[in-house]
Order: structure tokens, then C-alpha cells, then sequence
């Protein structure tokens, strides 16, 4: 899940939570407005961990060279 959907989630729970005041047969609407907002943070502060760990790593490359030390061109 990426920031968007994070953000997607919590504009979505908040809507259902404090915005919808209908009423579904064997549905709190309210409840399920708070579960949504609830997955939205969390996946909003994974993604924000991941990333933070992603530049915070170092990457170095290590290059190995041979010479032949009686070839003429060393």
C-alpha cells in the first residue's frame, strides 16, 4: 500500500465515520469508518518506516581488477 492509498483509506473512514448517518441492516457504518481510518494510518506509517529505511541503507560496489603483470601494456 503507498501513501496515496493510505490517504485514500483515512478520507474514507473519516466519511463513514462522522459523515453517514444512514442505517445498513447488520452494518455499523460508524465502525467501519474507524476500521478503515485505523488501516489508512498504519499503512501510512509502514510506508513511511520503509521508506526511511530505504535512504537511510548504503549500497557501495566493489570492482575487481586482474593485471597480468607481464603483459607489456602495464
Amino acid at each position: 500500500m503507498g501513501i496515496g492509498a493510505g490517504i485514500f483509506l483515512l478520507a474514507v473512514g473519516g466519511i463513514l465515520a462522522f459523515g453517514v448517518s444512514d442505517r445498513l441492516s447488520g452494518v455499523d457504518l460508524t465502525v467501519v469508518g474507524y476500521i478503515l481510518m485505523g488501516a489508512g494510518a498504519l499503512g501510512l506509517v509502514l510506508v513511511m518506516l520503509l521508506n526511511g529505511q530505504r535512504t537511510r541503507s548504503s549500497h557501495t560496489t566493489v570492482v575487481e581488477e586482474r593485471r597480468d603483470p607481464r603483459d607489456p601494456r602495464y
